[in-house]
């Protein structure tokens, strides 16, 4: 026969093991978020080794009108200046991590410069990010017009 303490001290370890899921996945959450405020910041100071270590050598990068890029195309047009972001701001951000997996989505509220000419941006997204060993990478990005 189980005593009280012993019931009391086996509810609280129940407890404990049912919230272990919920608290790790709130940490890979924001671990995730970390990575998509590193790549923000990758974007908008270009950095090739920054931006590989950010990306799977498989990425698809989406744009909202429509131009898809691989990694090496993504990466060389922010680092030679083709694509040049001079602010980025994210909001509205949801995180969900399935596994190994998560779904970033949020609004991207910016400047752009296109043909040397200050353009704003205004471009829902969503991104997948995949985990490799211990860091998160983006896997596929696709903008979209809002």
């Amino acid at each position: 026969m189980i005593e009280r303490r012993q019931a009391a001290a086996l509810a609280v370890v129940g407890a404990w093991l049912a919230a272990r899921p919920a608290v790790a996945q709130q940490g890979e959450q924001q671990a995730v978020a970390r990575a998509v405020d590193a790549l923000t910041a990758a974007m908008l100071q270009p950095d090739r080794a920054k931006l590989e270590a950010l990306t799977v050598a498989g990425l698809s990068y989406g744009h909202s009108a429509g131009k898809i890029e691989n990694r090496q195309q993504f990466i060389d047009a922010l680092v030679n200046k083709t694509s040049v972001f001079r602010s980025i701001t994210l909001q509205d951000q949801s995180i969900s991590v399935a596994g190994n997996n998560a779904i970033v989505r949020h609004l991207l509220v910016g400047e752009t410069m296109t043909n040397n000419q200050p353009a704003p941006v205004r471009i829902g997204v969503m991104q997948v990010w995949t985990k490799e060993g211990s860091d998160w990478k983006l896997l596929a990005r696709q903008a979209y017009r809002v």
